[in-house]
């Protein structure tokens, strides 16, 4: 496995490849590794004949009185994971490499951020697909891997995709959990004991929402009301946010029809979590 912090040497790299037509998967990734980003590095392998994954905690995507400086790192944890998952090239440039003046162009995501985490975190997104985009040039890939739990910043990505004719294969990778369905997630490292006990109420609430439509539940809004009661009932969380919206349009549902996404958001004393489930809807089948 080859280390590389230079953004030119990357693309110097990639070009190779690219003239030789090696399909190239990539994974990017703020590291602190865990299951769910060997999840995105194992579909990674299996589906290409290089893999380059990148470890870059983007300023960008941190607002003001965000968790930027305090962000969990483990670089000899992420190169080790890197390795096991067999990652041809480890992208690891410094704040200065990536961003080595004031930018005089960026990235702003006009759909599919008013809602959800990004109604909190105005900017982040921006953030998200002006990092993307410097990446995507650099790493030239034929595909690129996202997690399901972060449905929000697939959309997004779908969206930079298609909009700036990105010859990208979006991939997005289902969501890996622990025994008692709570995602995985570098955050999950916040929770207290008794608050890691609660956090499977995020899925549980998920599933019983996704049963409830699918058994044709017709008012969105006394749903909404008592799941967010029953999440707080049963767990020390105060929900930031639950929504039921087209996929991945993110828009406001008609009608219960077609690709839906059920999303939420707790807070608990020093993590927030997010989770989401995805699926299919057909009127004509209840």
């Amino acid at each position: 496995m080859n280390i590389l912090t230079d953004p030119k040497q990357l693309q110097d790299i990639t070009t190779s490849l690219q003239k030789n037509q090696v399909t190239i998967g990539f994974v990017p990734t703020m590291g602190y590794l865990h299951e769910g980003h060997r999840a995105l590095l194992k579909a990674a392998r299996e589906q290409n004949e290089i893999v380059i994954m990148s470890v870059f905690v983007n300023p960008l995507q941190f607002g003001q009185n965000e968790d930027f400086a305090s962000y969990p790192k483990d670089f000899e944890h992420d190169k080790q994971v890197a390795m096991e998952e067999g990652v041809d090239y480890l992208f690891h440039p410094s704040v200065e490499e990536m961003y080595p003046g004031q930018m005089s162009v960026t990235v702003k995501v006009e759909k599919r951020t008013n809602c959800l985490c990004g109604k909190s975190r105005p900017g982040h997104f921006d953030g998200v697909a002006t990092v993307l985009t410097k990446l995507f040039h650099l790493v030239q890939p034929t595909n690129v891997y996202f997690g399901k739990k972060d449905a929000q910043q697939v959309a997004v990505v779908d969206g930079l995709i298609e909009d700036f004719h990105f010859p990208i294969n979006l991939v997005a990778v289902n969501t890996v959990r622990e025994e008692d369905g709570l995602a995985k997630s570098s955050r999950n490292v916040r929770l207290t004991p008794t608050e890691r006990q609660e956090a499977g109420i995020l899925y549980k609430a998920l599933s019983i929402a996704r049963s409830e439509l699918i058994k044709g539940t017709a008012d969105r809004e006394i749903l909404k009301n008592s799941i967010i009661a029953f999440i707080e009932r049963e767990s020390s969380g105060k929900v930031d946010y639950f929504e039921i919206l087209s996929y991945p349009q993110l828009e406001t549902l008609k009608e219960l029809n077609g690709k839906i996404i059920i999303a939420i958001a707790v807070q608990f004393s020093k993590a927030r979590l997010i989770d989401n489930i995805i699926f299919e809807l057909d009127n004509a089948s209840r």
